[in-house]
């Protein structure tokens, strides 16, 4: 008898569209939700999934987050959830910089009073309100 089988690493992006303001970069960007989880196939079929985790990551920096378990079965189920920033635990740093915004080259603003740093041809600090 042969058996074909084995266990094997899934993920799934899941649907979730709400544009913030970054905590990290201070940019808009977008929550991008998946899902990574481990399971069981027998005869390519997957029979099972266990070690759900659910992580975002944002579309200005890249900053990559794990997400509340619960939110994240919420929003696997199709319900409608707001995440609030205790709801996420850093994982990854995202890179947000003169030369590096989503793997474009695009000059930025830095204000000299709070550090915000923008992409728009702002003449004043949208944060702060200092002259840029």
């Amino acid at each position: 008898m042969i058996f074909i089988g084995g266990i094997s690493q899934g993920q799934r992006l899941l649907d979730y569209v709400k544009t913030v303001i970054c905590s990290r970069c201070g940019g808009y960007g977008r929550y991008q939700i998946f899902m990574t989880y481990m399971y069981f196939s027998f005869f390519f079929v997957p029979l099972f999934k266990w070690n759900r985790r659910f992580y975002v990551k944002m579309t200005c920096c890249g900053s990559l987050y794990e997400l509340n378990p619960e939110k994240g079965k919420a929003i696997l189920h199709g319900r409608q959830v707001d995440i609030d920033p205790a709801d996420l635990t850093l994982v990854e740093e995202g890179r947000r910089g003169d030369s590096w915004v989503q793997g474009t080259f695009r000059p930025h603003k830095r204000c000299p009073g709070c550090g915000y740093e923008t992409e728009e041809a702002f003449e004043y600090c949208p944060k702060c309100g200092r002259k840029l």
